[in-house]
């Protein structure tokens, strides 16, 4: 009788062991599986702050982007006046009619060039605003492309009058500066 106790005592504690061996098994694939969900939501989070902090920012340039056109524009009202150039007759922004007056005169006649090189030589406060619309319209494209992940503003900005002027102003301001270096 004490063999089939002892049997039946060892039969129990082997059930006992498979039994708590196999819940300890399960719930380790359970807390896998928890860490994975955990880590999964962390790293997913973490992708959302960054895209709300990028949002944020390009968010706050939208927000200041009143001032900042304002800005570009107050450097181009002085430009225009000297080259004696009218904005567009439409609807948009002050500024867009501004740079769309500009371009649409340059490529109508391509001696604006000339005229706009003339006056940055012979003007300093020409000369000061084109440098002062050059830098700060760098600055905005540089700011969206530092801000915005996947560039689409940016892109828009500078395929748009924004990047058309500036590529103009720059040509115009190295040629008046190229000049200016010859005469020296």
């Amino acid at each position: 009788m004490s063999d089939t106790f002892l049997l039946i005592l060892l039969g129990i504690l082997i059930v006992f062991v498979i039994v708590t061996m196999s819940v300890g098994i399960l719930m380790y694939k359970q807390i896998k599986v928890m860490d994975k969900n955990i880590s999964y939501q962390y790293n997913l989070i973490m992708k959302i702050q960054s895209i709300l902090k990028s949002k944020s920012a390009t968010n706050a340039v939208a927000e200041h982007a009143e001032m900042i056109y304002q800005d570009l524009l107050q450097n181009l009202i002085p430009i225009l006046a000297a080259l004696d150039i009218m904005p567009r007759n439409t609807s948009e922004h002050p500024l867009w009619r501004t740079l769309g007056g500009l371009l649409d005169e340059y490529a109508k006649n391509p001696f604006v060039m000339e005229q706009l090189r003339r006056a940055i030589k012979l003007d300093a406060g020409v000369k000061r605003n084109v440098s002062n619309y050059m830098n700060r319209a760098e600055n905005l494209l540089n700011h969206l492309n530092a801000t915005e992940p996947d560039g689409i503003l940016t892109t828009t900005f500078i395929n748009g009058l924004l990047g058309q002027s500036l590529t103009f102003f720059t040509q115009a301001y190295q040629l008046a500066t190229t000049a200016d270096e010859g005469d020296k």
